[in-house]
């Protein structure tokens, strides 16, 4: 399974103990994505735009805890009525009386992610989203979000509002929040082991930055004191000079450190790098 359906696995399998809680999940549920009608016979039906059974089980086990509404798909008169009653009407944002509390927050934001949220493998990025039909619901997805401390943000694709997150610390305390916990868990293993990555190839690419351009840098040195030996002579330089060209030409691959210990008297990094800029200039002095 992707990771997205590993959340909604853990999530369909948390039910709240409160009655208030369920009916906030519920009415996330059946708001985004929740269907009404009624059968050949008149009888109310409530149906879900979803293919995922984990979803369908978890509103059917929510209408039997809230409502006593048997999963057989037709409710009466009376409890479709105490339903729109209690959840409101789907058609527009979930009633603020249903969200008062931060435990019926996250329980909303637990069923608006089953029903409409989806989250991106984490190995590869981060990006965790709800795609909102209107942008009455989005606004109010997205303020509940935010009312835990956590950025989310809202864009236009095609013609749903789509709320989203993609920092990976943001989804991983809108986990926190939808107490989704091992997913989080995974998920933080995950961040661990791709910012380590990061890490390394940042230092291997640093490294062999430092490399490429020591390499370059000696190369530029040989280049000038053999320029310097075949138009000027390097007899004519001064001792000081002289020996740090005949060093630099017999140890073309050490760096300015070790070539210093090899000077008598040795001299440090400083006084290498000094000399070979002198002697650059020169070979420059003389090419002009």
């Amino acid at each position: 399974m992707s990771f997205s359906s590993d959340v909604k696995q853990e999530l369909a399998g948390r039910i709240a103990g409160a009655r208030h809680c369920q009916l906030a999940e519920l009415a996330a549920i059946l708001h985004f994505c929740g269907e009404f009608g009624r059968d050949a016979d008149g009888r109310y039906t409530i149906g879900l735009q979803t293919e995922n059974e984990w979803i369908v089980r978890k509103c059917f086990t929510l209408l039997k805890k809230t409502f006593n509404i048997d999963t057989d798909n037709f409710v009466g008169e009376d409890q479709m009525q105490e339903i729109f009653q209690k959840i409101g009407n789907p058609g527009e944002p979930v009633s603020a009386l249903l969200l008062k509390n931060a435990c019926c927050q996250r329980a909303f934001l637990r069923g608006a992610f089953l029903s409409v949220g989806s989250i991106s493998d984490p190995s590869k990025a981060y990006h965790l989203e709800f795609v909102c039909p209107t942008l009455e619901k989005a606004e109010q997805l997205r303020d509940v979000i935010r009312d835990f401390d956590v950025e989310a943000k809202i864009v236009p694709r095609k013609k749903y509002e789509v709320v989203y997150l993609k920092e990976g610390a943001g989804i991983v305390d809108l986990l926190n929040v939808m107490e989704a916990h091992v997913s989080l868990m995974n998920l933080e293993n995950l961040r661990i082991l791709k910012e380590m990555r990061n890490s390394i190839n940042r230092r291997v690419n640093c490294e062999a930055a430092n490399i490429n351009k020591t390499v370059s840098a000696a190369t530029r040195q040989i280049m000038d004191i053999e320029f310097l030996r075949d138009h000027y002579g390097l007899s004519r330089l001064p001792a000081q000079l002289q020996e740090m060209a005949q060093v630099r030409l017999e140890n073309p691959d050490c760096p300015l450190k070790d070539l210093g210990a090899l000077l008598d008297p040795p001299v440090g990094k400083s006084g290498v790098n000094h000399r070979l800029r002198k002697l650059s200039e020169l070979a420059e002095s003389v090419r002009n």
